[in-house]
C-alpha cells in the first residue's frame, strides 16, 4: 500500500451516497467504489459489482467470483489475504468497476456506464497504472475506446484473454469474465503475467511519468 494511504477502501473518498442512477439506487445494497493501492501499477476493471461485492461494498469479494480473482491476486503476489477475505490486504493492485451499483436482474445500461465514467476516469488518472486488466467483454470494449487505436467491436475477450494489447499510455491484459472463467484460463492468465509482463522492466516508466 502507498506510504501516504490511510485506507484501501474507497481511498479517493468518492461519493458513498451517489444517487445519479435512480434505478440502481433502488436495487443496490451498497456502492462498490474502487479498492486497493493508490500507487498500483496494475488496475483490474470489471463491468459491475457481483452479488458478493454488492453485499460487501468491496470489488471482487464476497462470493465465488471474488474468491477466484483473489486467488489469482495471491498467486501474483498482489494479495496477502486468504481468497475469501472481504477486506483483502492488497499491494500494487487496484480493483474497480465501470459501474458501482448492481441491478441483479440486468447488466448496466450504456447511460449508467456513462454516468459512472467520471469515477473510473478519476481513478485511472490518479493511480496512473502501467497495466489495466479489463475483466470481461464489456469492460474490454469500454476501455478500448480510450486506450487503444482499434475499434472496440474488433475485440473478443476469449481470444484476447491472457495476452498483452499495446494501448495509448497503458497496456491492456484482458481477462475472461470470472463467472465463466475456467481453472485453465486462470492459470494461463497468471502464467502470462509472470512470464511475459513481470519479466519486462515496466516499472522504469512509472517514475518518469507525471502522476
Amino acid at each position: 500500500m502507498d506510504a501516504e494511504q490511510d485506507t484501501l477502501e474507497n481511498p479517493f473518498n468518492m461519493d458513498e451516497g451517489c444517487t445519479n442512477c435512480p434505478e440502481l439506487c433502488e436495487t443496490r445494497t451498497s456502492i462498490a467504489h474502487g479498492y486497493g493501492d493508490v500507487g498500483a501499477e496494475f488496475l483490474f476493471v470489471a463491468e459491475q459489482p457481483s452479488e458478493g461485492a454488492d453485499r460487501t461494498g468491496v470489488p471482487f469479494t464476497g462470493d465465488a467470483e471474488g474468491e477466484k480473482l483473489q486467488a489469482v491476486l495471491g498467486e501474483l503476489g498482489f494479495s496477502r489475504s486468504p481468497p475469501d477475505s472481504e477486506r483483502p490486504d492488497l499491494q500494487n493492485v487496484f480493483l474497480t468497476y465501470l459501474t458501482r451499483c448492481r441491478n441483479p436482474d440486468r447488466p448496466p445500461t450504456d447511460e449508467e456506464v456513462l454516468t459512472c465514467e467520471p469515477y473510473l476516469n478519476a481513478e485511472i488518472r490518479m493511480i496512473n497504472p502501467e497495466i489495466i486488466v479489463p475483466v470481461g467483454q464489456r469492460a474490454l470494449e469500454a476501455l478500448a475506446i480510450d486506450y487503444t487505436t482499434r475499434r472496440p467491436d474488433s475485440f473478443d475477450v476469449d481470444e484476447e484473454h491472457a495476452t498483452t494489447i499495446r494501448g495509448r499510455g497503458f497496456e491492456l491484459v484482458p481477462m475472461v469474465e470470472l463467472d465463466r472463467q475456467t481453472d485453465e484460463q486462470s492459470e494461463a492468465f497468471v502464467d502470462h503475467l509472470l512470464e511475459s509482463v513481470f519479466a519486462r522492466d515496466y516499472r522504469q516508466t512509472k517514475g518518469r511519468r507525471g502522476r
